[in-house]
């Protein structure tokens, strides 16, 4: 059982309100300037983007028809077109397009790391020090497939450091090769690795989830939520309570007890989310990008932000001082170095995401992550259904719940929602009602129902989300029903999480069930002593017990 950690986190109750849209926010890419020559058809082509560069002066895009595109200034032969030349217009790298991307990242040369949905890796760029893992050092004037040791290999994700490169596998295998100066590649040496070279030692029998890199230092999540670091350290990056650089990976104990979900680095600095929504950043503090309220170094992870709500989002990216987190409610902050000035305190901006903190603020201005983006040119079908849902204007039904009226159109109904599609049949008496009267569900439950079929959205706090969750399941509505988990997921605490465990086992839903399973678990200290554990019905507790026993949460 994990050790109990003291928190002054205050975690939010079942009644905090969770919004969910299930698609992404709106980010509008011109706020970086490079995009601003581009017209609006090419702007609306764009599925992903990336701006990257010492002086965030080159870009890379694909479109929604998986074409790849690249225009800036070329330092390093980084756009990989083949030549030195620089081009204000965008120019189609052939080689790479029909390939689904899935990860991208950049290095200070720079150089440039894809990773395609088929799991195959490519790199070009400044190679110096055979960051692009091909075994030389010369200059990769295009993408070139790296298969070095990355044979059969299916690379998820990719990171990259000022000169160095990671890679993680579908199997949660890191490799990693390029500068080894301070020992970032994780060999146990300061030998530099010319071709991709699997990092072991103690992370040999782990399964790691996620990867990042600050400028010389290297970091990885494994599935349990430990976080594990390795490279330089002059300034604490890696967390570990000390200033000595690591040769192998080495576990941050600063964080044990928390389930990490998420990390970033910064230039030389680092967050981590945990599954309960608390933040830590730990490292290089000069301009005050840890959020302390100080300009001190931290050699290993304070939590920040302990008085707002709960986190769902952090952002840092090793060519800038700059750091950037989400709130649940979509509150956008940001801290450390922003356009020159120093703030050493999170500061609540007006931005709806943390991508539009690095194209205003951060130097250079560069993408924090590979973006991807919706667009809005014009009012859609479900924007003008939006205006109209609960219209009693246009409306020509009704449903009654609890006493209260919701006012919809049949024809959407139908059109949404197989199970008023089989309702409003000649044979059913509802078709020729007019206000159909509804009793199993609560209000708010159906409302959210019934304009997730106007507008994709949910708005709902938890306990609702699981009432919803049964709607959905009675329904057949299968997607409404992931989001809903997404909600739920989202809302887990320590005193909800095993009343959350229980409805998901009720309703079928498998994927949360795992979910809250694995919370609990993580948490079991905790969660053995809230109201919910010990009012769950006796079946549930016994196969509960001896489930976490199999996974060995009972050892010492």
């Amino acid at each position: 059982v994990s050790k109990s950690v003291p928190r002054i986190y205050s975690t939010p109750t079942l009644t905090h309100r969770i919004h969910i849209v299930s698609r992404r926010t709106m980010v509008d890419v011109t706020k970086w300037p490079l995009f601003s020559l581009m017209e609006g058809e090419e702007l609306s082509s764009i599925r992903q983007a990336c701006v990257f560069g010492t002086s965030a002066n080159e870009v890379i895009y694909i479109t929604h028809n998986d074409d790849v595109y690249v225009f800036g200034l070329n330092c390093s032969n980084c756009l990989g077109t083949g030549d030195s030349q620089s081009t204000i217009l965008p120019k189609k790298l052939d080689f790479l397009s029909g390939r689904k991307v899935v990860s991208l990242s950049y290095g200070s040369g720079p150089h440039i790391l894809l990773a395609t949905e088929e799991g195959e890796l490519f790199a070009w760029g400044h190679n110096g020090y055979s960051q692009l893992g091909n075994g030389t050092t010369n200059q990769g004037v295009a993408p070139v497939l790296v298969s070095a040791s990355l044979l059969n290999k299916r690379v998820t994700e990719v990171a990259c450091g000022s000169h160095h490169s990671l890679a993680l596998t579908n199997t949660g295998e890191v490799y990693a090769w390029g500068y080894n100066n301070c020992g970032q590649v994780g060999s146990g040496s300061t030998a530099n690795q010319p071709t991709p070279r699997r990092v072991s030692n103690c992370l040999q029998n782990k399964v790691v989830v996620s990867i990042t890199c600050g400028q010389t230092s290297s970091l990885a999540v494994v599935e349990n939520g430990e976080v594990y670091g390795w490279g330089y350290n002059g300034n604490g990056q890696l967390g570990l309570g000390n200033n000595g650089n690591q040769l192998t990976p080495c576990r941050l104990v600063g964080l044990q007890g928390l389930c990490v979900l998420q990390i970033v680095s910064g230039y030389a600095h680092s967050l981590a989310l945990t599954d309960e929504g608390l933040l830590y950043a730990w490292g290089t503090n000069t301009y005050g990008q840890l959020g302390t309220g100080n300009k001190s170094n931290q050699l290993s992870p304070v939590q920040i932000m302990a008085e707002k709500e709960r986190i769902v989002e952090i952002a840092a990216c090793h060519s800038t001082h700059t750091s950037a987190a989400k709130t649940q409610s979509g509150q956008v902050y940001m801290w450390g170095q922003c356009r020159g000035q120093s703030i050493v305190l999170p500061f609540l901006t007006h931005f709806s995401c943390t991508d539009d903190v690095f194209a205003c603020f951060a130097t250079p201005s560069v993408m924090w992550r590979l973006l991807s983006m919706e667009h809005d040119d014009f009012l859609t079908v479900s924007q003008s259904l939006k205006k109209e849902f609960d219209s009693p204007e246009t409306a020509d039904l009704k449903f009654s719940v609890d006493g209260k009226y919701i006012h919809v159109h049949k024809a959407v109904l139908k059109i949404r929602c197989e199970h008023f599609r089989s309702m409003f049949q000649s044979h059913w008496n509802e078709d020729m009602k007019e206000v159909i009267e509804i009793d199993q569900f609560t209000y708010p439950v159906y409302r959210s129902f019934l304009e997730f079929l106007y507008t994709d959205n949910i708005d709902l706090p938890p306990e609702d989300a699981i009432g919803l969750l049964d709607l959905a399941t009675s329904y057949c509505e299968n997607r409404l029903k992931r989001l809903c988990q997404h909600i739920i997921k989202r809302g887990i605490t320590i005193e909800n999480a095993f009343s959350l465990l229980a409805a998901a086992v009720r309703y079928d839903a498998e994927d949360l069930e795992e979910f809250c399973f694995k919370f609990c678990v993580n948490h079991l200290t905790e969660v053995t002593q809230t109201a919910a554990f010990w009012q769950i019905e006796g079946n549930l507790l016994k196969e509960f017990i001896s489930r976490a026993s199999r996974c060995g949460a009972f050892k010492n």
